[in-house]
């Protein structure tokens, strides 16, 4: 997957639901369409982040996996 990001929030030793409160303000700061790459370590992004995109009308475009290391991707709609 190649998605270039126009902002990266890095939340690497973060527990639940700390990348989540995170990525929200950041989100708030950006454009809408911009897409924001968020780096975790805690894997509950996995369920936290899609779930986070569908109550707030984010798109959550996906997720990369690489050695317990998580990179989220998601496109602020509002």
């Amino acid at each position: 997957m190649i998605i270039k990001a126009d902002e990266t929030l890095d939340t690497f030793g973060l527990l639940c639901p700390m990348p989540i409160v995170k990525t929200a303000l950041k989100v708030k700061e950006m454009q809408v369409g911009q897409t924001l790459e968020v780096l975790a370590s805690d894997d509950g992004i996995k369920e936290d982040m899609p779930a986070w995109c569908r109550s707030t009308g984010n798109e959550y475009l996906g997720i990369e996996e690489q050695n317990g290391e998580y990179r989220v991707y998601i496109r602020k709609l509002k």
